[in-house]
């Protein structure tokens, strides 16, 4: 073994450690700086050595790797659904039932919480996690393995010993409540539509192909099944203890419960407790707790006999819709307010709910004075979900959507393909100008210290401040004599100000609050170009060769270039010192592509396109977007573009494989 090889040996094993401790006993042995520096460290020597990367990689965390299309992979054991039941008496006769089945052989049942996710089967061997499938038709569903692979929480290699050398285990994964908020107000924020729900939000990421974006959504698991043979457990609840032992996130709701009382005591316990969780549940799962009972009880052609699922009723209420209100966003996005007579539901009092846009008004067909029926979301997001027809009077009149910006009453515009409602007055409708100064200061972006949204609107009235870039000139004797600023407030807004000028390039570009770029696109942008003059120099094709940059991120990043006043904007924040490049010089690996050009297309195993870059770049090479007679090699992924190898061709421009490209710049 060489060195690099027992040195990747020995980071992959005590991260993996690190992990357990973190996520199964709570423990932080060292500091997030300290760890985060070993699996930088490893990711390193495995960008260097991709070869001796080892295939429980904890780098997987962060994914990267691409997937074409998902295999369909055949369950060994079928993935059934659940019998489902609303009621007492249901309930009773599935108790009976179990009575009956067993020869009134005594039993127990153990309850669990019915988690609304997505439903996944995970296979280790030798303790390695080696493939996620979806649950698909029940008989084979999707292998999603890379995908499953950033789940913080689930373990990749297993730290005890006394597993099975095959076994299978079953669960459901699901999106936070707190990720789905703080996606969405992103989402919102930066002018595209919410996610629907958590469970669709949880689903579709775990259908994405690029395991690296599944990363940044922050998915998490618990898992309740095991399977397999010689498995070292008689009962369900042996099995979720054995479980919770090797590490893996196994929920502490469940219960033991000995009769149909106990099963409703917890049912009702949990359908008041579920709105405190940080997930969604739509039911609780009731199953047989011996294993040698759940063999004897069998199953019908679809659904374990030994199983059921009671399913709480979705918390709805009515109330009457007394008006609605239009808000407008920094992009100029116009969102409609149900404003309602509150009504208690879930716990909390509810005064209001979006309706999305003018499309959604439509389809429900909502008047003001209508009698509507309110649920929420996620059990977190009112939303009206219908209109209690009968009560409607009968001289309502349907709802028009608002023809003109409430704010500075610009004519709206619709562009086509999107849903919303915009006002085109960036600059001068104040809830735009305001809104993009309340972006730059947030955390994420600038996050400069002492300074609010009221801050901002007082002055945006004083005349202070028209746009972000006059932050820079504000001056203490301005600040001194206003409401709320005293001596050391002002002295701290303005120590805040300052230090916002060592902001990294990427929180900038984001802050500045171009339409569709989001924290994570501006940091793509901003590694591939590695300025803000060469993005606003970039041509269309340019910007859609870069990582993760589409047709509507790139037609939005021109267009904001292209407008005088946003020129005007960049030019002011350059005068004032911020941070609008990349810092220089990463330190090379080798000069092996040293006066080397390079066009890259297609997918490829090894490496993302990203990676692929930035070992161009760590080699020496030059990154060429377009093919031409000056470029020297197309490096071809699989399903690359046609017209570039057609054109790379006829010109003469060696194409090389993936394989090739390696064995280039490791010099063999």
């Amino acid at each position: 073994m060489t060195d690099v090889q027992k040195r990747i040996s020995e980071l992959t094993d005590r991260i993996h450690y690190l992990n357990h401790r973190y996520y199964q006993d709570s423990v932080s042995e060292i500091s997030d700086m300290e760890f985060d520096a070993l699996l930088r460290e490893l990711q390193d020597l495995e960008k260097q050595h991709p070869a001796l990367a080892q295939t429980d990689s904890p780098t997987q965390r962060v994914g990267g790797a691409i997937t074409k299309e998902f295999r369909q992979i055949r369950h060994q054991y079928p993935m059934l659904s659940l019998g489902n039941t609303y009621s007492r008496e249901e309930l009773q006769e599935f108790d009976e039932r179990v009575r009956k089945g067993l020869n009134g052989e005594p039993f127990e049942y153990v309850c669990e919480l019915k988690i609304d996710g997505v439903a996944i089967s995970l296979i280790y061997e030798n303790g390695v996690l080696t493939q996620a499938i979806t649950r698909g038709d029940g008989v084979q569903g999707d292998e999603v393995t890379a995908n499953a692979r950033t789940i913080k929480s689930l373990p990749l290699k297993l730290q005890t010993s006394d597993f099975p050398e095959r076994f299978e285990v079953r669960g459901e994964i699901f999106m936070p409540f707190k990720v789905f908020d703080a996606i969405n107000v992103e989402r919102e924020d930066i002018g595209e539509a919410p996610l629907a729900n958590p469970r669709n939000a949880a689903s579709g990421t775990m259908k994405m192909q690029d395991s690296s974006v599944v990363a940044q959504r922050k998915l998490d698991c618990y898992l309740y099944y095991l399977l397999g043979e010689n498995l070292p457990s008689q009962s369900h609840e042996q099995s979720l203890l054995r479980l919770k032992e090797w590490g893996f996130p196994v929920s502490d709701t469940w219960r033991k419960c000995a009769s149909v009382e106990d099963i409703f005591a917890f049912i009702e316990h949990w359908d008041k407790e579920r709105f405190h969780l940080p997930m969604g549940i739509d039911g609780i799962v009731i199953k047989v707790n011996s294993l040698r009972q759940q063999e004897d009880l069998g199953f019908t052609a679809k659904i374990p006999r030994w199983a059921i699922s009671y399913k709480y009723k979705a918390e709805s209420a009515t109330t009457v819709l007394e008006s609605i209100s239009y808000q407008v966003g920094r992009t100029g996005a116009v969102t409609p307010v149900a404003n309602l007579k509150p009504v208690q539901l879930a716990g909390t009092k509810v005064k209001r709910a979006s309706l999305h846009n003018a499309d959604e008004i439509a389809r429900l067909d909502v008047r003001i004075g209508d009698w509507v029926f309110v649920e929420k979301g996620g059990e977190i997001i009112p939303k009206i979900t219908g209109v209690d027809l009968p009560k409607r009077g009968m001289f309502s009149e349907p709802t028009a959507f608002l023809s003109h910006c409430p704010a500075c009453e610009t004519a709206l515009v619709r562009t086509e393909g999107e849903a919303a409602w915009y006002c085109p007055n960036e600059m001068g409708c104040p809830p735009q100008r305001k809104g993009r100064m309340e972006h730059f200061i947030q955390r994420k972006a600038l996050n400069i210290d002492g300074l609010g949204a009221e801050t901002i609107d007082l002055l945006f009235e004083k005349k202070l401040i028209s746009d972000s870039a006059d932050l820079y000139k504000l001056t203490y004797e301005q600040l001194i004599g206003l409401d709320r600023f005293a001596d050391k407030s002002a002295r701290n807004l303005l120590a805040g100000i300052e230090k916002s000028k060592s902001v990294p390039f990427p929180k900038v570009l984001f802050g500045i609050g171009i339409r569709f770029v989001g924290a994570t696109v501006a940091e793509k942008l901003a590694e591939h170009f590695g300025s803000m003059d060469n993005i606003a120099k970039a041509t269309h094709e340019e910007l859609i060769q870069a990582p993760e940059i589409g047709e509507k991120i790139a037609l939005s990043v021109l267009a904001f270039f292209q407008d005088p006043a946003s020129v005007q904007f960049v030019e002011k924040l350059k005068l004032a010192g911020v941070q609008l490049a990349m810092p220089e010089g990463k330190e090379a690996e080798s000069d092996a592509l040293a006066g080397m050009s390079f066009v890259i297309s297609g997918v490829f195993s090894t490496f993302s396109r990203e990676e692929l870059q930035d070992k161009i770049k760590a080699n020496g090479g030059k990154l060429i977007s377009s093919v031409s007679a000056k470029v020297n090699y197309l490096v071809a992924g699989e399903n690359m573009g046609p017209a570039k190898l057609e054109k790379a061709t006829k010109l003469g421009v060696k194409i090389l494989t993936e394989t090739e490209f390696i064995e280039m710049v490791m010099g063999s």
